[in-house]
């Protein structure tokens, strides 16, 4: 008989609420857990029960254990060696979770629920007590898997690079200042992308970015042949020292969002309208004979817009070099933007973080749920490599 027929339609039928068929779960799970550590104390043993003992090492009892698991509270058997060495992997010594409730319990926590939010959450639903600082002792597991994932090997070569900040309060020598997440996300060659780290420093600045490069580099990374950043003053040059072949992209959304920053309200909606026919040119000469439009019109008035327009003219209108399919995903950083706002979303309960530890714990488990969903390559992939090919076919292939 195949497994999936043993819960067949005729046996679920004996199942008249929902209370019912949780208890009968409940009791599954309770004796598939002691059938479990049956087997993993045989193991330990090397014999199995009624068998003779081939070492020094007999079977000594059974203790009574109270464990948690998202069917609520139980006592299970667990099965005892003479010499004490037996440590179970399912409920290991000192504690009473089943890795279910503590997915929950981090799950729960990256969603930026807080320790005590989740206690009254486990205590309604599941009918038991978690203690904060359990919950604390739980989530703070997190801190190994950040410290590995961070350190874990990156790919030699990534096609584009995003890269941005996101800042937060954190309490330091007893006071609250920002602090910056650097964020930096990959598209690689099989075409899905990838979070390439978290970094946290004080204020966004071209130095720091330097470190993130330079580790990111440490980590395996080779070649970067495009990168999206916002106009950081410096971060372009940044860039070209550590990685000197890397076409550069300022995001044309952060220069719009800055020209017009001391627009009069009277004027925005044609000085954005004459903006547009700059970066909606269908070429970078196109482009040009638009900016020059556009000083002609508004440069008594705006000069600075128009400054930042010249100053930054080739980072800006580096998506011109490139198709069509390409130009749509590096002339804006939508991508690591649209990021930051669900790390925004699961973060916004938490005003301020009381560590740095606090708040790279809360932004890697963010992170991590944001994007569950990244499992397929960008869309309209097999053009986009295609192109990607004929443009930098050797250093794709390295």
């Amino acid at each position: 008989m195949k497994k999936e027929d043993l819960f067949d339609d005729e046996f679920l039928k004996q199942f008249k609420s929902g209370e019912e068929l949780s208890s009968f779960l409940k009791q599954l799970q309770k004796r598939g857990l002691e059938k479990m550590l049956e087997g993993e104390l045989d193991g330990h043993l090397d014999y199995e029960k009624h068998q003779k003992s081939g070492s020094g090492n007999t079977r000594n009892g059974y203790s009574q254990k109270k464990v948690r698991s998202s069917f609520g509270e139980d006592h299970i058997k667990v099965p005892r060696d003479r010499d004490g060495s037996f440590n179970p992997m399912i409920v290991p010594k000192r504690q009473n979770m089943v890795d279910g409730i503590e997915n929950v319990i981090v799950s729960l926590y990256a969603k930026g629920m807080s320790n005590s939010d989740i206690e009254e959450q486990i205590s309604e639903v599941y009918g038991f007590e978690v203690s904060t600082s359990t919950i604390s002792r739980i989530t703070d597991h997190i801190s190994n898997d950040i410290v590995a994932w961070q350190n874990r090997p990156l790919e030699p070569v990534y096609l584009i690079v995003w890269m941005d900040g996101i800042v937060f309060k954190v309490r330091e020598n007893s006071k609250v200042i920002n602090k910056t997440v650097y964020i930096a996300v990959g598209l690689r060659r099989d075409g899905k992308k990838e979070v390439l780290g978290l970094w946290l420093g004080k204020n966004e600045s071209a130095a720091f970015w330097m470190s993130v490069l330079t580790d990111m580099k440490a980590r395996g990374v080779e070649d970067i042949l495009i990168t999206a950043t916002d106009n950081l003053n410096g971060f372009t040059d940044t860039i070209k020292n550590v990685f000197p072949e890397s076409t550069t992209q300022i995001c044309v959304v952060h220069q719009i969002r800055n020209a017009c920053r001391y627009v009069v309200w009277k004027d925005k909606k044609a000085f954005n309208k004459d903006m547009k026919l700059i970066y909606d040119a269908p070429t970078k000469q196109a482009a040009e004979a638009a900016l020059e439009d556009f000083a002609c019109k508004w440069n008594d008035k705006y000069s600075y817009a128009i400054k930042s327009w010249r100053d930054n003219w080739e980072d800006l209108t580096a998506f011109y070099e490139f198709p069509v399919e390409i130009r749509r995903i590096i002339y804006t950083t939508n991508l690591i933007e649209n990021l930051n706002g669900k790390i925004r979303k699961y973060t916004k309960n938490k005003l301020s973080f009381p560590t740095d530890d606090a708040v790279m714990k809360s932004v890697y488990l963010a992170t991590r749920e944001a994007t569950k969903k990244w499992t397929m390559p960008v869309r309209k992939w097999g053009i986009i490599l295609n192109q990607f090919l004929t443009i930098y076919e050797e250093r794709v292939q390295l």
